[in-house]
């Protein structure tokens, strides 16, 4: 993986949602799934350019911060390749749609 890892995880879905749809509004980055930890408690994942996922995290942070609560946020730059084996997989359903 060549690209940064970014990381939100909010309590409640309505506020994940908002995070990701900030996010991928703010740059120009992708989704690549989304994670029930359970209690409530999902995450999505980002990637993109550095740049782009530090201000599209920060973007979906604010935005899910305004209507539910935000537990963490995190950025790798250059996450180890070996870590994608622990990250959701895309749909090839929704990876056909995107092209």
């Amino acid at each position: 993986m060549d690209q940064a890892l970014g990381m939100i995880e909010t309590k409640g879905l309505v506020s994940l949602i908002e995070a990701s749809d900030a996010a991928l509004k703010a740059a120009s980055v992708q989704m690549i799934g989304w994670d029930k930890i359970g209690s409530g408690m999902v995450t999505t994942f980002i990637t993109g350019d550095v740049g782009a996922v530090k201000s599209a995290i920060d973007a979906a942070a604010e935005a899910a911060g305004k209507i539910g609560e935000v537990l963490a946020v995190h950025v790798i730059a250059r996450p180890h390749e070996d870590l994608a084996h622990v990250l959701p997989k895309v749909k090839a359903a929704a990876a056909g749609a995107k092209k």
